[in-house]
């Protein structure tokens, strides 16, 4: 039975993270055709599922240990302030939003000027290198939560969504509000990561038990859009000064 408290924060996550992958495949697709951009894009998810295969294996060796709990707890947390820092940051207006629509052309002039091998090599490590970030929400939730099928329903649907509307419409899918994903995400995340953290220093410091992630997601989430209405407020004094 699928665990929607693990789903639902996997497949956000991954979700963002597949949209920058396809923005710089389809990209890729323009210098070197689909068929080639395509193989090297299955070549790093199957290097990934691999990665998610092998050490969801070793982890559940040791699922048990304090040691595990507090490792991904402070991985986890570590993942989630950098998320939602940035998310605070942009909706403050000290950070520029993302833009896929920008980053597509970027890549595509870029490539216009490299080789074949080349271009490959940056589908396949763009690929990659956001595939990893997923790889480690899946890892880390599937495992501590042992509802790792879970986590991994959770990336490949938000894969599947991605491929399906990237086939459709053949743009960067600049429309998926990326900024508010990944503040929810981050809030989501972080929650996790102080629960299993103190969890693991101090055992049963939550009364309130798995309840408390509620509590933690509400307190991060307005605590972040507190934050970035005082710093756009303060941005906005100091223009005006």
């Amino acid at each position: 039975m699928t665990d929607w408290t693990i789903f639902v924060p996997t497949f956000l996550a991954a979700t963002v993270e597949w949209v920058e992958a396809f923005t710089i495949v389809l990209a890729v697709s323009l210098s070197i055709g689909w068929p080639r951009a395509l193989s090297a894009a299955a070549s790093a998810l199957v290097f990934l599922a691999a990665m998610t295969v092998v050490t969801g294996g070793v982890l559940n060796l040791g699922a048990g240990m304090t040691a595990l709990e507090l490792l991904i707890g402070v991985l986890l947390l570590l993942f989630g302030v950098r998320w939602l820092a940035k998310a605070i940051a942009r909706a403050a207006g000290l950070k520029a939003f993302h833009d896929e629509d920008k980053e597509f052309a970027e890549m595509r002039d870029a490539l216009g000027h490299g080789d074949r091998h080349a271009a490959w090599l940056i589908a396949f490590k763009g690929v990659m290198l956001e595939g990893l970030e997923v790889w480690l929400i899946v890892v880390a939730l599937g495992v501590k939560s042992s509802h790792p099928f879970s986590a991994i329903e959770g990336a490949l649907a938000a894969l599947a969504a991605v491929v399906l509307a990237g086939a459709i419409i053949r743009a960067p899918l600049a429309k998926v509000p990326e900024n508010a994903i990944k503040f929810v995400v981050g809030a989501m995340i972080v929650s996790f990561g102080t629960f299993w953290t103190l969890e693991a220093l101090s055992p049963g410091v939550w009364p309130a038990g798995d309840w408390t992630l509620l509590l933690l997601f509400g307190f991060y989430l307005m605590g972040g859009l507190a934050a970035a209405s005082v710093l756009r407020a303060r941005r906005a004094r100091e223009a005006l000064s």
